[in-house]
């Protein structure tokens, strides 16, 4: 229970090296809430962001409970071989998800709202990647590789921001010092600025859907030898 708190608290870092490398399209973002009633087009990422952002803090939320249910019922290697599994199923979506190729992406829906919302709630669970489900999912919906990306990065802001309040309120973080607390944040932000371009370019070279098997099929073989 306890690591799954701490893991999601280190996500406010990540939501915070996030803001900064996509502050231009934040700022774009927001200027179009003045927007928002007259049902300008330039909206459309605006609505997309809420109608995510809200579906993936109810799914979230969810999963959470969900997660902690299972992990307190379950023996050490039983956990790992269900991350194991979920690692599998991770991959095979992006296998799936990579042959959908896009020229142009669309316009942001209320239906893509909810899809990306949903896929992102589902990520709190251990093995299913938040980024992998939601890039995949605007893939399968028709959006290009780089629009995808660009979505699921800042969608995972609010998201972030949430999951760890969320992890901070049911644990209050046990066992970790408000110095270590600030440390770890600091960490996760730096680390986490640092390393988006390299990410970014990462994803266009490595098919992570083979890495998500290879991982997978590790951790089911050891959480076997251990039960």
């Amino acid at each position: 229970g306890n690591a799954v708190s701490l893991a999601l608290f280190l996500h406010l870092g990540t939501a915070v090296s996030a803001t900064a490398y996509y502050r231009r399209e934040i700022i774009t973002v927001l200027s179009s809430v003045s927007e928002w009633w007259r049902g300008d087009a330039a909206t459309a990422p605006l609505v997309f962001y809420f109608v995510a952002t809200l579906v993936s803090g109810i799914v979230g939320i969810g999963s959470y409970a969900l997660l902690q249910e299972v992990v307190s019922a379950l023996t050490g290697g039983a956990v790992v071989i269900g991350i194991g599994i979920l690692l599998v199923l991770m991959g095979v979506f992006q296998r799936v998800s990579a042959e959908r190729e896009t020229v142009t992406s669309p316009d942001p829906t209320v239906v893509d709202a909810v899809l990306v919302g949903a896929a992102q709630g589902i990520a709190i669970l251990p093995g299913i990647t938040r980024s992998g489900m939601t890039t995949g999912t605007l893939l399968l919906q028709g959006y290009d590789g780089p629009d995808a990306f660009r979505f699921s990065f800042v969608l995972s802001i609010p998201a972030a921001i949430g999951g760890g309040l969320l992890a901070a309120a049911d644990s209050g973080l046990q066992g970790l010092t408000p110095t270590a607390a600030v440390a770890a944040f600091v960490t996760a932000a730096v680390v986490g600025y640092l390393s988006m371009d390299v990410l970014l370019r990462l994803v266009e070279r490595v098919a992570f859907w083979a890495v998500c098997l290879g991982l997978g099929g590790v951790a089911i073989v050891g959480g076997l030898s251990v039960i």
